[in-house]
């Protein structure tokens, strides 16, 4: 299948909401996401979940289809956001059988405190990432957050895959420098958070 008749599915249903559009997308998408959704949750059932609701919110948003440039590589990222998502929400609960009457409860074994304390973390990391320069953060956050690789974000951003590059070494250095002394519990002074 050539990227024209998946620019042509794009347009018809951004711009004419065409459901038989969408029902061609959806065949053609369908396995290949299925099975990269699977290396992640590992459930047939939760994946064709995460799967189908990517779906469900590509057709309820179809009007910004229109400024999507790589489509396949939106919905793959898509797909792995929901999966890492999904796995962050269930992940850590457990099935624990009470010995009084013999039921079983849900139970997370995260210790609160340090669940806490990664909560901190994350939240001045975010602050961190807030405080780059403008295109050091827009590189940051295309790379790490959104799963894009150096050429496609010199693409959108319209500078050379060197300069994506550049700005990323400095964005991780910036929040090595700032977040490394709150990991570990100020144990390990200055370890890194993210390798350069």
């Amino acid at each position: 299948m050539n990227n024209v008749k998946i620019t042509e599915w794009q347009h018809q249903i951004a711009r004419y909401g065409n459901e038989q559009a969408f029902a061609e997308l959806f065949r053609h998408f369908y396995d290949r996401l299925l099975r990269f959704c699977l290396q992640y949750v590992q459930a047939r059932e939760a994946a064709e979940e995460i799967v189908s609701d990517v779906f469900v919110k590509v057709w309820n948003r179809r009007e910004a289809l229109e400024g999507i440039h790589n489509l396949e590589v939106y919905l793959f990222v898509a797909i792995k956001n929901h999966s890492l998502n999904y796995l962050q929400q269930y992940s850590n609960l457990r099935i624990t059988p009470l010995p009084e009457n013999g039921l079983a409860q849900l139970t997370s074994p995260i210790d609160p405190e340090r669940e806490m304390e990664w909560k901190e973390i994350l939240f001045k990391m975010d602050q961190e990432v807030e405080r780059l320069p403008d295109q050091c953060r827009k590189v940051f956050k295309l790379i790490k957050e959104e799963g894009f690789k150096y050429k496609e974000v010199a693409e959108i951003l319209n500078i050379s895959p060197r300069t994506v590059e550049t700005q990323l070494v400095r964005a991780m250095r910036r929040l090595n420098e700032a977040i490394g002394p709150y990991l570990s519990g100020n144990k390990e002074n200055g370890k890194k958070i993210f390798p350069l």
